[in-house]
């Protein structure tokens, strides 16, 4: 079971060389990005969308202004389709928007960029020839990238000290009597006694060893411990005379059985006894900031800790020297993050995830009205501040624009990437509008409602119910290619926030706490008579499908619904006492069901899929990550083999090597085009043909 939307971000392997740093237009193109022809050719219709653009998409992450505010640098991942491989490089942006440089370049990755606070070094994260994760150097002087530490466990978060003299990097322990990388050796065998064993994207944990933090002095190129114990530490940062250093940590007697984690704080020297600032059992959530003058902390805080994946986080401040925290936030009933303090620490700005729109807002540092500063059908984040002044680094996106970085100047969005600019020029997307309904309980339903290009209004076609995870995430106004890719093909894509999506409030999110397939079914299912009555879904061609929460989703909907003719189930489950002890969500599962032992009856009606498995008249397709420990391949290999033995038609896709994300490039087109195939032959009655794909022109170093 999926119940919060947790985000595995590896560090890539390989070594990366520094590109030549120059102006985009002076850039050789890379071996994958063919140079443009020499001879103008006339432009080509615009055109839909097809799988292909999905490895022509540039992903961009992560914006940092540096020290004097004249740039920002961030991160942009591409596709190799001829390695099958993703690659991260390093950008920079000039504020003024006149100018973008590729700072790296050589096919492997690098993330986490971050300035020296005196400005004269660009650093980031990657691996070195040991395959660690290190901190490595560029110049602003120019030079090739120099590799930085050389921590024994690798780095897996750092930041500099004020002076740009030191690091505190988090590293986790290295076994000593671990066998060496040899290939003709095997593992060791997993030892395990603690109660959360298990974590997607890393595999089996056993709490013996553990993320600390280091102090890495600069100029003697020495690591020093300044961590220890039985406990993960993360998320430090200095205090702005560099004395100190805030981290989180889970510390307290019921750190075993729950996510609490709380902020701490210790002198940035070796031997420093951390003290606890927080004093309240809840969870503690990053980023962690000091105010200017130093005297407060910022960050994120929950409400009751039972509630895990459900609940909101709230702006707070604590006094650095103890005391009582004070929530920023008290009335807003949105989850917020990403928050940030202003120049003179007068104000708080942050983001805000509110009924499909995500936007920036701020309030007094002192506590007082929250001011929204960006408005619009958009989802903006990703804050980044500068000492020079008071206006930040973001990202925004659109549904017609995947993200790029906007300068959020004076309260106005200003672009200053265009990496994905080829899209307006060559594609005729579908039209995303905001839709409203009301479920059977009474209350107000939103989602988006994505048709074909060149279909306005009603027009009977054939529908896709597009169900997000989580459950606690959301649809947004951000970009999504499935569901332009799906409405490309001529269907009408529906997606809804259904009760225990995040952004309606802390009741809406909780509203499914312990009782799994009900109240979001109803909402589904309110969605699709909406779209019925409204003349847009012709009832005789429905669809439906989702990945993970969304999948378990599609489970329930087509065990309570037989009208759906096709489904996709992606990474989901049905008999949910499965999962206990077989995924990473044992905190969560005897928070909200209990142990299985004692309400077994509770565990049986979350499972109803599995028992009603005769009922289900809807060929379903299931996919799953081989690797997957957020929701095991058992839950999708289940409802295969049930619906198999009762003679319904289904197929069953495991993706190799791959956790609960599909990561592969590869991959990532297959599960697009079985997802079409799927419902073109169960739900539009077509051939199970492959479709024919345009290949699409390459833009230059986008």
């Amino acid at each position: 079971m999926t119940l919060s939307m947790r985000v595995h971000r590896p560090w890539m392997a390989g070594v990366i060389a520094l590109a030549v740093v120059a102006p985009i237009a002076a850039q050789t193109p890379s071996p994958t990005t063919p140079a443009a022809p020499a001879t103008a050719q006339p432009a080509a219709a615009p055109r839909r969308i097809v799988v292909p653009d999905v490895d022509r998409i540039v992903s961009v992450r992560d914006p940092q202004r540096s020290p004097d505010g004249a740039w920002v640098t961030y991160g942009v991942s591409t596709v190799d389709v001829a390695t099958d491989k993703s690659d991260n490089d390093i950008w920079m942006a000039k504020w003024d928007g006149s100018e973008r440089l590729r700072l790296t370049s050589t096919g492997e990755s690098e993330s986490a960029a971050k300035w020296s606070p005196d400005g004269k070094w660009i650093s980031f994260v990657r691996q070195d020839e040991k395959k660690k994760a290190q901190v490595w150097t560029l110049s602003r002087l120019g030079g090739e990238a120099q590799k930085l530490t050389d921590v024994v466990g690798g780095v897996s978060d750092y930041a500099w000290s004020p002076d740009s003299a030191q690091l505190v990097v988090t590293s986790r322990d290295v076994d000593p009597a671990a066998a060496e990388d040899k290939p003709d050796r095997a593992p060791k065998p997993i030892e395990i006694e603690t109660f959360k064993f298990k974590r997607d994207g890393v595999g089996y944990v056993d709490g013996k060893l553990r993320t600390h933090l280091y102090l890495f002095d600069i100029a003697r190129r020495a690591t020093t411990a300044l961590t220890s114990g039985a406990f993960d530490d993360t998320a430090p940062t200095w205090s702005p005379d560099g004395t100190q250093i805030a981290f989180l940590s889970a510390r307290s007697a019921m750190r075993e059985k729950s996510a609490v984690r709380e902020v701490y704080v210790v002198e940035a020297r070796a031997g420093a006894t951390p003290r606890q600032l927080s004093a309240k059992v809840a969870r503690h959530g990053e980023p962690l900031a000091w105010s200017p003058d130093g005297q407060k902390l910022l960050y994120m805080e929950g409400g009751d800790p039972r509630l895990d994946a459900y609940e909101q986080f709230h702006v707070a401040v604590v006094p650095a020297a103890g005391g009582a925290a004070t929530l920023l936030t008290p009335t807003l009933d949105r989850p917020v993050s990403d928050a940030v303090w202003s120049k003179d620490g007068a104000r708080v700005t942050f983001v805000v995830a509110d009924d499909r729109e995500v936007y920036v807002a701020s309030v007094p540092a002192a506590g007082g009205p929250i001011t929204r500063v960006t408005k619009g059908q958009q989802v903006v984040r990703a804050l980044a501040e500068s000492p020079a002044d008071s206006n930040f680094a973001v990202t925004m996106s659109t549904p017609t624009q995947p993200e790029e970085v906007y300068a959020l100047d004076h309260g106005a969005l200003r672009k200053l990437t265009g990496h994905n600019d080829w899209m307006a020029k060559e594609l005729t997307l579908g039209t995303v509008k905001p839709v409203e309904f009301t479920n059977k309980d009474g209350v107000r339903i939103g989602g988006l409602l994505t048709l074909p290009p060149g279909v306005t209004g009603a027009s009977k076609l054939p529908f896709v119910l597009h169900i997000h995870g989580g459950p606690n995430g959301q649809d947004t106004f951000g970009f999504m290619f499935d569901r332009e890719w799906i409405a490309a093909n001529g269907y009408a894509v529906l997606q809804v926030n259904y009760r225990g999506s995040h952004g309606r409030g802390q009741d809406f999110q909780s509203a499914i706490f312990g009782d799994w397939g009900n109240k979001e079914v109803m909402d589904l299912l309110a969605g699709v008579d909406w779209a019925i009555k409204e003349g847009i879904a012709d009832p005789a061609r429905l669809g439906i499908g989702g990945w993970s929460y969304g999948g378990i989703l599609t489970n329930y909907t087509i065990a309570s619904d037989p009208r759906f003719k096709g489904a996709v189930s992606g990474a989901g489950s049905s008999l949910q006492l499965t999962m206990y002890g077989t995924d990473q969500y044992i905190v969560q599962y005897e928070n909200e069901m209990g142990q299985p032992w004692k309400t077994m009856d509770r565990w049986m009606k979350v499972s109803y899929p599995f028992f009603k498995v005769e009922q289900i008249k809807t060929p379903t397709m299931f996919m799953a990550g081989e690797k997957d420990f957020n929701v095991p391949a058992i839950g999708s290999e289940q409802m295969y083999q049930a619906l198999k033995s009762v003679g319904t038609p289904t197929r069953l896709v495991i993706y190799p090597g791959q956790f609960h994300g599909i990561t592969r490039p590869s991959y990532r087109r297959h599960r697009l085009e079985q997802w079409v195939q799927w419902f073109d032959t169960y739900v539009k009655g077509a051939p199970a043909t492959t479709p024919k794909q345009p290949t699409p022109t390459t833009s230059e170093a986008r």
